[in-house]
């Protein structure tokens, strides 16, 4: 037995056997802990929780600040935008978490972008009342 030939018994073989014993592996089977659930959306669900809320401390520091300081809208207003375009694929998709965390993903980022405005305008405000004083 040649070289070439022991290399093909030794590692394409049983490669090839196991590829086999794994086909089972590619369906997507029900959830033992969610019936109504596939694996896979449980798993969009998971990692579509983190990406989602993700601009979550952005807002609070906002909001315990009580100002825009360090903050920049243009971030919020472009993740809105995108995940109102992940949402649409969801429904093309039929897909229940990526329609599910991008529609919480729009409302987080439009209430960032929401709170930065309104927060900007009451610093404008004061600085006009502040100048006007001088």
């Amino acid at each position: 037995m040649n070289r070439f030939q022991r290399v093909i018994l030794v590692v394409v073989l049983p490669s090839l056997i196991a590829l086999c014993g794994c086909q089972q592996l590619t369906h997507d089977t029900r959830s033992l802990l969610f019936s109504g659930f596939k694996r896979s959306e449980i798993l969009g669900i998971v990692a579509g929780f983190g990406t989602t809320f993700a601009g979550v401390p952005d807002l609070l520091a906002m909001l315990r600040r009580r100002s825009t300081a360090g903050m920049n809208p243009r971030m919020a207003a472009i993740m809105c935008i995108f995940q109102i375009l992940w949402a649409y694929y969801g429904l093309l998709i039929v897909s229940r978490p990526v329609v599910l965390w991008n529609v919480i993903g729009v409302l987080v980022n439009a209430l960032n972008v929401g709170a930065y405005f309104y927060f900007a305008r009451k610093e404008e405000a004061a600085d006009a009342q502040g100048a006007g004083g001088k």
